[in-house]
């Protein structure tokens, strides 16, 4: 594949690595404004950018008919925007929160989790994600996920980031600490016990390693995917 990486800081590097490892070639660098790069040519766009650029690097993209891998969090709210474009333009989408292979499987487990607890109103759920000092948005986009998660399956309304939480809503909170690379923990707690569920990365390669993978099987697909598409979970 022919890949244009939007975003090339820590992550966009480490896209790199493996791609290239992978036998892709590089044919566009993105790390200021779009449109002063050449996208000709390119198979697919992997994103890694900022979220203030996430969507006009989204929409460009797909506009000129490069199908998109997002991994850049905190402009969700215009997803469905860029969804309405993907389909206008017969293009091709995945977003994740997160593209570690491990992480969708614990997004998995918390799914199930969620639904066999859900019923059991003496626990009561709380999300705790920790990432480097470098992390923009705040709770990461991971946590989001599983909070939204947990809701789908359970009696929960809402997440809130704040210290005063309803009784149905699943409190989420953040901490940056220099080089975590990623940490979230799922706990459940009764005047008894508690249960957790708990994922720590140790490195970006396997966020990396997820996006390409996620590249390679949407070539000559059409439509909004997720990784669970892509990894035939659930």
């Amino acid at each position: 594949m022919k890949i244009a990486l939007l975003g090339y800081g820590k992550m966009g590097m480490a896209v790199e690595e493996v791609a290239l490892q992978r036998r892709h070639e590089i044919v566009c660098r993105v790390s200021n404004d779009i449109t002063d790069y050449d996208l000709t040519g390119a198979d697919v766009a992997i994103d890694f950018s900022i979220p203030d650029s996430a969507f006009e690097n989204i929409s460009l993209c797909l506009k000129l008919g490069i199908p998109v891998i997002s991994g850049t969090t905190g402009w969700l709210k215009k997803y469905d925007d860029i969804v309405s474009i993907c389909l206008e333009q017969n293009g091709a989408f995945i977003y994740a929160s997160n593209f570690s292979l491990g992480v969708n499987i614990f997004f998995e487990i918390n799914r199930k989790l969620a639904a066999i607890i859900g019923g059991q109103e003496q626990y009561k759920a709380r999300i705790k994600e920790i990432h480097h000092t470098e992390k923009l948005d705040a709770p990461s986009g991971t946590a989001i996920t599983l909070a939204q998660d947990i809701i789908r399956h359970s009696t929960y309304e809402n997440w809130s980031s704040g210290e005063d939480v309803s009784e149905k809503a699943i409190r989420v909170s953040s901490e940056r600490i220099k080089d975590v690379k990623g940490t979230h923990t799922v706990e459940y707690t009764s005047e008894v016990d508690a249960i957790r569920i708990n994922h720590e990365a140790f490195s970006r390669k396997g966020f990396a390693l997820g996006a390409v993978v996620a590249a390679e099987w949407l070539q000559g697909k059409t439509g909004v995917f997720s990784m669970r598409d892509v990894l035939n979970i659930g």
